[in-house]
């Protein structure tokens, strides 16, 4: 089972990197390590989990730089995401499992871009 290289990366200028096995969710591997991060339903319907990706590389052979479509694949539908924010990097992290290692913006301020404040 191949394993990607994920960095987890927090506006706060945190960062964390994990090993992240094909069969399992971003989500789950974080929990693994004991890494807190938001979600709510684990279903990819309510969008609390998302990241947005900064980077994704391929094979050594391949240095081309991926796009989210390329570095993820999807246990279930991501309905949170409209095709807009997957076009702009943005992956539900609770039903994405990696296939290219990969920079992750993560944490609550990931959504709130995601969502606009009505009462604005």
């Amino acid at each position: 089972m191949d394993r990607h290289e994920i960095r987890l990366e927090w506006p706060t200028g945190r960062t964390r990197t994990l090993a992240v096995r094909e069969d399992e969710t971003v989500l789950e591997a974080a929990g693994r390590d004991g890494i807190g991060l938001p979600y709510g339903c684990r279903t990819g319907a309510c969008g609390t989990c998302a990241g947005r990706l900064l980077e994704a590389t391929g094979h050594e052979s391949d240095d081309r730089t991926l796009d989210v479509d390329d570095a993820f694949a999807y246990r279930r539908c991501q309905r949170a995401l409209k095709d807009r924010h997957r076009a702009d990097g943005y992956v539900l992290l609770c039903v994405a499992e990696p296939r290219a290692d990969c920079r992750l913006a993560v944490g609550p301020s990931v959504h709130t871009e995601l969502v606009e404040n009505p009462w604005k």
